[in-house]
């Protein structure tokens, strides 16, 4: 195994930015161009974009718009300006989307109790919009089915059963509906696969917030603090979330919890996230100051499980770069921890993206590689258990050739910075070297404090 050490690691201020970059009109009509120019690719008359608070990426990736409390519908046909159907309370915001749009309020997509009186029928909507009889409609919600699951997955669709089944009426016997979020989501094709120069800057951005808030956590937490008194230390500014903000510890401590009014005692499992529009950073480890407060069944946590991990999340971001298949990332993570013992339960990475996990080329055999403008999460999950807990290291990176990265420089030269200086720290530090194309975008770029209580002493392999 690589020699890990735990030691002593100064980690530095990074700056942590204020002012996000904007994405203009222009990306905005070019996406929309782009997603015209898929639909005619793949033989599709009409798409339908839904979205809700939960699933919302899509939609906001090609408008701007997201919808919050209630649920919204796009329908994109040729030599048509698109329709958003929305509720009563995103109407406004809906009209004021960053590429021309219809918004009409549609009744049912309001809260319960609302005033739907004035319902329009759907199909009729739908067929003003350019669903049409006979048509071949593509739906986009969040997610896209493969021949594992069904044998007919394009047929498959995860948008509510009356919105398909309205639309599945106006097409008719002539029509066809099918799946259609491989447009936007495939990892080599899909069109939010790959991100302009500007929308990697605002990944970076939320990077720098998501990882200075777990780090002003990890650095002033104290026993006695109850979780919720930890979660105040984050001062998360607003930028939307792309989850719940996690933090749980002691029996509580479950990879997805939220915080709650639990004392934090010594002796505690501990793990937190916080996820945001474009990156989200995770720690996990135990609350003790060193290996004598541990657990007795655990005091071999370093050896056991927190160094190899590091060892294998070290090699993680040394092997990655553009043209690097998923097959050999998810190959690197099994030659690491492929024993039972780790329970590998996830990807061992994937794209990240306004979703948190957007779709991902890591898994066993696979022949995709990764691209230049891809935004990447290390994401190696060890789901070890009683008794020694887990371990986790989560944050993002951008992946750019040289033209990209010349492009990134001139336009961001500020986050350029930062990107240099994570890059220098990882190598000068940590012992990680990262190829040039490897872009990390944390303030805490690969660094594992595997006790809470000594924020200061982390891993590293020199």
């Amino acid at each position: 195994m690589t020699s890990v050490n735990y030691k002593q690691v100064g980690l530095p201020d990074f700056g942590t930015p204020t002012v996000c970059p904007e994405l203009s009109g222009g990306i905005y009509r070019a996406r929309f161009d782009r997603l015209l120019a898929a639909k005619k690719a793949a033989g599709l008359d009409t798409l339908v974009v839904y979205a809700d608070r939960e699933h919302c990426a899509n939609l906001h990736y090609l408008t701007g718009f997201d919808p919050r409390f209630e649920e919204a519908l796009m329908v994109v046909a040729d030599r048509r300006v698109p329709l958003i159907l929305t509720g009563p309370e995103n109407l406004g915001r809906a009209a004021a989307a960053t590429i021309e749009v219809e918004a009409r309020v549609y009744p049912p997509f309001g809260l319960l109790g609302q005033d739907r009186t004035r319902t329009p029928p759907l199909a009729d909507l739908l067929a003003d919009a350019g669903v049409a009889a006979g048509a071949r409609v593509g739906l986009i919600g969040w997610k896209y089915f493969t021949g594992q699951e069904s044998r007919t997955p394009e047929l498959w669709s995860e948008l509510p059963a009356y919105i398909v089944e309205t639309i599945r009426a106006v097409a008719g016997d002539g029509g066809r509906v099918v799946n259609a979020n491989t447009l936007m989501m495939a990892n080599e094709t899909g069109l939010r696969a790959i991100n302009e120069i500007d929308q990697l800057a605002q990944f970076e951005f939320a990077a720098s917030q998501a990882s200075e808030a777990i780090k002003r956590m990890l650095f002033g937490i104290r026993p006695g603090m109850s979780e919720y008194e930890a979660v105040g230390l984050m001062q998360l500014v607003g930028i939307p979330l792309s989850c719940h903000v996690m933090l749980s510890t002691g029996a509580r401590a479950v990879g997805l919890s939220s915080p709650s009014g639990k004392a934090i005692e010594i002796g505690d499992a501990f793990t937190s996230a916080v996820g945001l529009w474009g990156a989200l950073t995770s720690r996990a480890g135990w609350f003790v100051a060193g290996e004598e407060q541990l657990p007795e069944a655990t005091r071999d946590y370093l050896d056991r499980l927190a160094k190899p991990y590091f060892a294998c999340a070290a090699e993680w971001y040394a092997t990655i770069g553009i043209g690097v298949t998923g097959g050999e990332m998810d190959a690197l993570a099994r030659r690491h921890l492929g024993d039972p013992f780790f329970n590998l339960i996830l990807n061992p990475g994937h794209l990240i993206h306004i979703d948190e996990w957007m779709n991902t080329p890591v898994y066993p055999g696979s022949s995709e590689r990764f691209q230049s403008g891809q935004a990447v999460q290390c994401d190696i999950i060890p789901a070890v258990g009683d008794p020694y807990f887990t371990t986790n290291i989560e944050d993002g990176i951008i992946l750019l050739d040289e033209r990209g990265r010349a492009a990134f420089r001139e336009a961001h030269p500020e986050a350029w910075g930062r990107i240099e200086a994570r890059r220098a720290f990882m190598d000068d530090a940590l012992g990680i070297k990262l190829k040039p194309e490897v872009l990390p975008l944390s303030n805490m770029p690969a660094y594992l404090p595997p006790f809470i209580l000594a924020p200061e002493r982390a891993l590293t392999l020199r």
